[in-house]
This record gives C-alpha cells, sequence and structure tokens, in this order.
C-alpha cells in the first residue's frame, strides 16, 4: 500500500479549491493509494506524465481540464509527495 504525503500548503490550497477539485484530488488519492502511482497511467481522465525543465522527476496528473496534483515518488515503493495543487500553472515558487 502507498502513503500520499502532503505538506501544509497542499492541504490549504485544498480549503482553498473549488469542491469538485477536491472530490476528484480524493479520487486520485484513492487510486495511488490502493493501486499505486503506475495505476494512474492505465486511467485516460488523469493524463498522468512526466513534467520536464524545472519539474524534472516530478509528475503530474489532471484532475480536470484546468487543475493538475504536481507529486513525486519517494523510495520507489511507499511514499507520493504532493508537491502542488494548480491551476495548471507549473512555474516553481522561489
Amino acid at each position: 500500500m502507498w502513503m500520499v504525503l502532503e505538506s501544509k500548503s497542499v492541504r490549504k490550497q485544498l480549503d482553498k479549491c473549488p469542491k469538485e477539485i477536491v472530490k476528484q484530488y480524493e479520487a486520485w488519492k484513492k487510486v495511488v493509494e490502493l493501486s499505486g502511482p503506475h495505476a494512474l497511467r492505465a486511467i485516460p481522465g488523469f493524463r498522468d506524465h512526466a513534467l520536464k525543465g524545472e519539474w524534472l522527476g516530478a509528475r503530474s496528473s489532471s484532475l480536470n481540464v484546468q487543475w493538475r496534483v504536481i507529486y513525486l515518488i519517494e523510495n520507489r515503493t511507499i511514499q507520493i509527495k504532493v508537491l502542488e495543487l494548480t491551476a495548471h500553472d507549473y512555474r516553481k515558487k522561489s
């Protein structure tokens, strides 16, 4: 079983998200916890893919047309660290 870790900033972002996005995020999280991040690639709606540039090493999954979950796979077998929940703005914040 996988564990999804969320920072305080991600929890704050969730508080500000539309309810439908929170529901989609919870569904995303359940898929990851039960089957791992590789299962996201089998669900076309998530459009899960690796990122490039500043986000090299991270992955992105779509929650809808606008919203994305940006995450890292840590320890290869047990941890997912959610970095940001964003309205499709991939610019890294310093």
